[in-house]
């Protein structure tokens, strides 16, 4: 039987809450220290099913990982040329990111790797990632375009200027680590800006890394140096807890710390003020390459709004939780231009919309998005049975709209969570939020 979640109607969240490690980053930490000379030190890792999928990848490419706990890591680094070939196909469980990131590094590789992962993951479009790597020189395979992805071995990769067609992180991150072994340098244009996580951390380990507009250059270099990394807290989770805040935060607003603030995640920020959320950015900082800062968010009447298409790839996962948002505001609430939702670990635009009609909210699917009305007073939500059809950002942001239902609400086939974001019960119940975890 499947986990689910009973959530009752919520007053009020208050109080401090510190989210886990960015995924984002924590899964690039382990794949480029394990390229690196020497050993590096992660702090703040996030240990969820998606980032240990991707430990438990490299420790079948023969990287020797310690686990000093939970969320500090030690990674002795094999160098550039020093992977293994795995005994078995490496499985990614969940993990889109891990399942593109890896398939750009294993494609110049000496020996041969296939990557597999659960339901879900073996039906998500990888030809994205396979086509440029191609055009490398790479022996990359898809099953009509989805996993398992078979990587052949000894290949001559050659570099290579490539448009993106959609602005993707994921894309282009594989290029960019497949470019590491490449014969010149490589280019990646995107058609927006996506998240720089990757250049961040190559500059970080010595490797000259240029980005001009929206193209971003890798040299290949002759070595990785190691790093000491404290993996600031992950943006896209505490996207429930600034939303939740801007429902029902008390007097004293909702305290978010350790956010990290990079600027190519934060466009939801840049949406909720628009639409007159009252949050604040309090004692910004740096944490290795990465800005980071303290959040208050204080309760706020919501205005929908037309989301600008700039704003729509900084934003991409956490449109979920932004559509209950809208469900709240005074007037209509307009995302397009969000075609990537459909690939996501659901449908989101069907799974948010199934939710939202059995909840009674008034919305308009599009192919690329959704248009909701929003009812800003009274309840937004009434009660009753959620499917988040496995997808961890559907579930948790059911939890969130607890704060203006009418009525209980049930949140179905939730065990995916803890693919980002272990601990988030605990931690939704310390502010507030009345839920219980059940099978």
């Amino acid at each position: 039987m499947t986990r689910e979640y009973r959530v009752q109607p919520a007053l009020r969240v208050s109080g401090t809450v510190r989210v886990p490690g960015d995924k984002s980053i924590s899964h690039r930490s382990l794949m480029l220290s394990a390229l690196a000379d020497g050993i590096s030190e992660v702090t703040g890792f996030l240990a969820s099913e998606d980032c240990l999928a991707t430990l438990n990848a490299m420790r079948a490419l023969g990287v020797d990982i310690e686990q000093q706990s939970p969320t500090h890591v030690l990674i002795h680094g094999v160098g550039l040329h020093g992977l293994q070939a795995a005994s078995h196909p490496l499985d990614m469980g969940n993990a889109g990111t891990a399942m593109r990131l890896a398939t750009g590094l294993l494609a110049a590789q000496r020996f041969a790797s296939q990557l597999i992962g659960d339901a879900s993951l073996m039906k998500r479009p990888m030809e994205r990632v396979a086509k440029p790597l191609r055009e490398m020189g790479a022996d990359v395979r898809t099953q009509g375009g989805t996993p398992p992805v078979d990587i052949g071995g000894g290949r001559s990769l050659h570099g290579i200027d490539y448009q993106m067609p959609v602005a993707s992180a994921q894309v282009k991150s594989a290029i960019l680590l497949a470019g590491l072994y490449a014969d010149g340098p490589t280019s990646v244009t995107a058609p927006a800006v996506c998240r720089d996580h990757s250049e961040r951390m190559l500059l970080a380990c010595g490797v000259r890394v240029t980005t001009r507009g929206l193209c971003t250059t890798v040299e290949p270099p002759q070595r990785l140096m190691n790093q000491r990394l404290e993996v600031p807290g992950d943006f896209s989770s505490a996207a429930f807890f600034i939303i939740a805040g801007l429902l029902g935060a008390g007097p004293n607003g909702l305290e978010i710390h350790n956010v990290g603030m990079n600027p190519t995640r934060t466009g939801l920020l840049d949406i909720l003020r628009s639409m007159g959320g009252s949050i604040e950015i309090n004692n910004p900082r740096d944490s290795g390459a990465e800005p980071v800062a303290d959040l208050v968010v204080h309760k706020s009447r919501l205005v929908g709004i037309e989301v600008p298409a700039s704003l729509v790839p900084l934003a991409i996962d956490e449109f979920p939780v932004l559509f209950v948002a809208a469900a709240c505001a005074d007037g209509e609430t307009l995302v397009s231009g969000a075609e990537e939702l459909r690939v996501k670990e659901s449908d989101r635009i069907a799974a948010m919309s199934a939710g939202f009609t059995a909840l009674g909210v008034e919305h308009e699917v599009l192919a690329d998005g959704m248009r909701i009305a929003g009812r800003p007073d009274g309840f937004a939500f009434g009660g009753g049975e959620i499917d988040s059809h496995g997808d961890h950002r559907v579930a948790m942001s059911f939890v969130v709209a607890s704060l203006r239902a009418a009525e209980p609400l049930r949140v179905r086939d939730v065990a995916n969570v803890a693919t980002s974001f272990p601990g988030f019960v605990p931690l939704a119940r310390s502010v507030g939020l009345d839920l219980a975890e059940s099978s």
